[in-house]
């Protein structure tokens, strides 16, 4: 089992990347999945712009050509050299786990794969492929603790040459933690806020620093589901401020819709009420959420699931297309969805 703890990547990063050619990030913290994914990426020397040279791929690409990962990872460059695939919205679909399980089992392929996934739980599809392949490196990512955050800090404020005061850094700890990249600009905003000052103290800290441990992709979520329109603008205000990418949120609620859209199915197929289906599909909903799931079961027809899921599908399609106007895409379609939840309910 190649897993590359949290403590391990830094050092893994320097030493170790160049002995895989598959890597399979995942885990609730989307901030740290993506930074992660990131510096892999980097690692291959692939120019972000050249399609030659790296293919950014959608889970829902795969959908309808089950076969096009496989076809992407062996593919002979026109020009030579290898390629970098780059797969993000992975979960546990058919298409994907197909491929996986050949690259477990086969040779190295010819290009480069980082597949960029979230909170996979233990024991589902895609984990249980790739935990004991040795070929592939397995990176989970989940919120900062308190000595992953204490080194962020530093490594943000050495690179601009400031110090803090421990008050200081005491209270910043408690407004981190949870997402990495919005910790990480939080730090950075400070850090800029307190440029050409010798030490930040805590009156800085109460200045600039918002509660970035509060900026989730779950509020936006529920307040889709809920269709509570200023509940929505809130979380998505939170996510825009904390400069946290709101193609995350739209990621996060189409994944919500392919799993309701799979508890609705096993409802209609086996005449099961919600609160059977909760006991078994939606065991490990959190349970602040379950009432939030409940409702939407109820409202939802498997028709308007489908409906609502193909309209976020376009929507991350689009996000890709025209990166410039990801936030207008991301946002229409949320508020779209959440419209049409608030009707249901």
């Amino acid at each position: 089992m190649a897993e590359i703890k949290s403590h391990e990547f830094d050092r893994f990063i320097k030493r170790g990347v160049e002995l895989y050619k598959i890597f399979v990030i995942y885990g609730p913290d989307r901030g740290l999945v993506s930074e992660r994914a990131t510096a892999i990426a980097k690692t291959s020397g692939a120019a972000p712009d050249d399609p030659f040279a790296m293919l950014k791929l959608d889970s829902g690409d795969l959908s309808g050509d089950p076969g096009r990962l496989m076809d992407e990872v062996n593919a002979l460059g026109l020009f030579g050299g290898t390629k970098l695939v780059w797969l993000r919205g992975a979960a546990n679909e058919k298409p994907l786990l197909d491929a996986i399980q050949v690259l477990a089992n086969g040779p190295p392929p010819a290009n480069m794969l980082v597949v960029e996934a979230g909170d996979l739980k233990k024991g589902s599809g895609l984990r249980k492929i790739v935990e004991p392949a040795k070929n592939i490196a397995v990176i989970p990512c989940y919120a900062d603790d308190a000595r992953a955050l204490q080194a962020l800090i530093d490594a943000e404020l050495e690179g601009e040459n400031l110090k803090i005061s421990p008050a200081a850094r005491a209270r910043l700890l408690e407004l981190l933690g949870g997402d990495r990249i919005a910790s990480r600009n939080e730090i950075r905003k400070l850090a800029l806020y307190c440029r050409g000052t010798n030490v930040i103290d805590e009156r800085h800290v109460e200045d600039i620093i918002g509660d970035a441990s509060s900026v989730s992709a779950d509020e936006a979520v529920d307040a889709v589901l809920n269709g509570d329109m200023p509940a929505l603008h809130r979380a998505l205000h939170k996510v825009l401020a904390s400069k946290t990418p709101v193609f995350l949120v739209l990621q996060a609620c189409l994944k919500q819709l392919q799993m309701l859209d799979l508890m609705r199915s096993e409802m209609d197929e086996k005449r099961l009420q919600t609160s059977q289906v909760m006991m078994t599909l939606g065991r490990h909903v959190h349970f602040k959420r379950k009432p939030i799931i409940e409702k939407a079961l109820r409202d939802w027809s498997a028709a308007s699931i489908l409906r609502e899921t193909e309209r976020l599908q376009a929507a991350i399609l689009q996000t890709r297309q025209r990166q410039s106007l990801e936030p207008s895409i991301a946002l229409q379609a949320l508020i779209a969805t959440a419209a049409q939840s608030h009707r249901r309910g």
